[in-house]
């Protein structure tokens, strides 16, 4: 985690067991904890941010409850952050009564909130190779042939961000067009590339720095880029393109399955080449198809745009 440590000790426990013994990645472990640090200040109102908290082996199911509608009233969480919460609390209480703290999960029997189904943001094959063809001017070499190959890694394969920065030279067979990417929970799988995406890591590959480090992607101190970097390089294309819509990592992640499925491949395979545990969180991208099916057809059928019908 990034310097932080829980003041708390079951809080740092948490948090430890959630990256060694569940395979969680630091950011992730990181923020439900501080979840769970969020429900002891609502216990302990004023309670010093040194000093543990000691209402929480004392945490009722009623305790809980309150807490969500703390969130979803007064704090004005979203519901899907609000899950997130109730979602950490349990794994949280869990701990703690497989370590013989307690006899029960507080937190096991309170409802998440549903949250709103929304189709994601996707752009089209033309907006993508617009963002794809958008150069950023004063970069160097390394820099600007780095840019490019991240920008074209992420449209090729649908990999998240965080698995973007976390990727090694030897994770990547550019012969094959394959690579080895660690996905949430430490899970590992394959993916593909396509030649274009091929070709932009090789050329970058002829400017790397040479360093010990052995992250494909290096910052201008030739050590792994940051997510934090990763964004700023993709906000800077985003930015540049003209495009008039919010585009992210995620949008171009969300535009990766939703071109593949338009263009013929099917729900299985995409599910394995984004890392999904259930082929029904892929289906979504079903109903993202649909809608472009049905702005093409609305677009192109000349009936509706006739004055006399």
């Amino acid at each position: 985690m990034s310097g932080y440590i829980p003041a708390d000790p079951t809080i740092a426990e948490f948090a430890a067991y959630l990256r060694l013994e569940r395979g969680q990645s630091p950011r992730t472990s990181e923020e439900y904890a501080r979840d769970v640090e969020l429900f002891g200040e609502f216990l302990e109102p004023g309670h010093p941010k040194t000093a543990p908290f000691f209402r929480l082996g004392e945490t009722t199911t009623s305790d809980v409850r309150r807490f969500v509608m703390e969130l979803m009233g007064p704090r004005k969480y979203t519901p899907v952050s609000v899950r997130r919460k109730i979602a950490a609390l349990r794994s949280y209480f869990a701990l703690q009564k497989r370590e013989g703290r307690r006899a029960d999960n507080p937190a096991a029997d309170v409802p998440p909130p549903k949250a709103p189904k929304r189709l994601p943001h996707v752009m089209s094959e033309p907006e993508v190779a617009k963002l794809l063809r958008t150069r950023v001017a004063g970069k160097s070499d390394f820099q600007r042939l780095r840019d490019a190959a991240m920008m074209e890694l992420l449209y090729a394969s649908g990999i998240r961000r965080a698995e973007l920065v976390g990727l090694n030279i030897s994770d990547v067979d550019l012969d094959r067009r394959l690579m080895r990417v660690i996905g949430k929970g430490n899970k590992q799988r394959t993916v593909f590339i396509n030649q274009a995406a091929a070709d932009a890591i090789r050329a970058y590959l002829g400017v790397r720095p040479r360093t010990p480090d052995e992250a494909l992607f290096l910052s201008k101190r030739k050590t792994r880029l940051s997510h934090r970097q990763a964004w700023v390089i993709f906000r800077q294309f985003a930015e540049l393109s003209g495009l008039t819509k919010h585009v992210t990592p995620h949008v171009m992640r969300h535009s990766f399955a939703t071109h593949l499925l338009e263009n013929g491949a099917d729900l299985v395979t995409i599910k394995e080449l984004l890392g999904h545990e259930s082929l029904s969180t892929t289906q979504i991208y079903t109903n993202v198809s649909l809608e472009h099916m049905r702005r093409s057809y609305e677009e192109a059928h000349p009936r509706d745009r006739t004055e006399e019908r």
